[in-house]
């Protein structure tokens, strides 16, 4: 690899500061200020108002889909899909190991156990192939569902989350699922704004969900959303995520366990600004993707690039290095001089809680840990 202080100054250079640069930051330039204080003045701060409706039907704008429901948070939206595809206590969900925790945080509260399956090279994403492979060999299909032969648990769900924004294979992954009766909940809480093959990443799926947290392509503060294009889940989803509440004008009444998850209309206000404002930020990112291949080629690093067929939002970009040693280094040196890198997650597997899930060999997963780098992707 050339020189780390090149690559170094290089970043200093885009971003036009030697001062600490972070690895994502929130753009605050539009409307955001204005929506903001008319929540205030408005004193409909909490989980009802304005805002709150003005955003579902942004988001649902945004993905091309017919429902969404605003919801605290990425993880509780993937909790309560989960739900709604049918997981129950005891099922098994099938995932992949490189994620987020929140990924596999989301299947344990239901009471499910995930089943961790390899990612593509390509996609760093779940594997149709891998996960064809693990079914074939482990599971068999009954009347009421897809069961693992091995442990006697229904498999009521498989959980896809798109890497960085880099959309999973999903035509082949329906396909497998479809043949497996096994519903898509997709995570596509870092992709908001990527497409694979026309369409949005969140609407392929039975369901999907979506991060608004601080470090994403456009924020809420906090915040969440679920998307289907089932009418019927998606009332049930509101249903849901407002404890469960039957309307009435004054009395209390919950018909069944529900969940305080809906988001604020504060932070609802901050979405709908920043949603004005996603496909300018997309943009944005993008020739910042161009910068970092022209430069990244020129030296002989393996800047990772969309696919053919889809469209990355390039939410975190990232290089692939050549082995842990060379990861290690690049890390150390550029935080060191306040360029703020990151290494891709550790495999779920590795941590004390799922230890003990079952999985397949993880070739490309291991593979992919030793040497992805995220790199800083700040709209400028």
């Amino acid at each position: 690899m050339k020189d780390i202080q090149d690559i170094i100054s290089f970043v200093q250079g885009a971003f036009g500061t030697k001062e600490f640069i972070p690895l994502h930051e929130p753009r605050f330039r539009g409307n955001e200020k204005k929506y903001v204080m008319d929540t205030i003045d408005s004193t409909f701060v909490s989980s009802v108002g304005a805002y709150v409706d003005k955003f579902e039907e942004l988001m649902q704008t945004a993905t091309g889909t017919q429902k969404a429901i605003a919801v605290v948070n990425g993880t509780a939206g993937l909790q309560v899909a989960l739900r709604l595809a049918g997981v129950k206590s005891g099922d098994e969900v099938i995932t992949q190991a490189l994620t987020f925790i929140a990924t596999a945080n989301a299947i344990v509260y239901n009471g499910a156990n995930p089943v961790f399956i390899d990612v593509d090279l390509d996609t760093m994403g779940l594997s149709p192939e891998s996960v064809e492979s693990f079914l074939s060999e482990n599971a068999e299909l009954r009347d009421d569902g897809c069961y693992n032969k091995k442990t006697g648990s229904r498999i009521s769900a498989c959980v896809p989350m798109h890497t960085f924004g880099f959309p999973v294979h999903m035509n082949e992954l329906l396909k497998v699922c479809h043949k497996w009766n096994i519903p898509i909940v997709e995570d596509a809480a870092e992709s908001l704004g990527s497409e694979y093959h026309g369409k949005q990443t969140g609407s392929l799926g039975q369901l999907g969900i979506f991060s608004f947290n601080g470090n994403k392509t456009i924020t809420s503060g906090g915040g969440g959303a679920i998307v289907t294009n089932d009418l019927q889940i998606g009332t049930k989803a509101k249903y849901l995520t407002t404890t469960a509440k039957k309307p009435h004008p004054y009395e209390f009444y919950h018909d069944e366990l529900g969940y305080n998850f809906r988001m604020p209309n504060l932070n609802a206000a901050l979405a709908c600004a920043q949603l004005e404002q996603l496909d300018t930020f997309l943009k944005n990112k993008r020739v910042l993707a161009r910068e970092y291949v022209d430069y990244f080629n020129s030296i002989g690093v393996n800047f990772r690039q969309e696919l053919p067929d889809t469209k990355a939002n390039y939410w975190l970009m990232c290089v692939e290095l050549e082995n842990r040693d060379e990861r290690d280094s690049f890390l150390k040196h550029t935080n060191e001089s306040k360029v703020m890198t990151r290494p891709i997650w550790q495999l779920m597997f590795r941590l004390p809680m799922f230890e003990n899930c079952m999985r397949d060999e993880q070739k490309n997963a291991l593979f992919l840990e030793d040497r992805i780098v995220n790199v800083p992707s700040s709209v400028r």
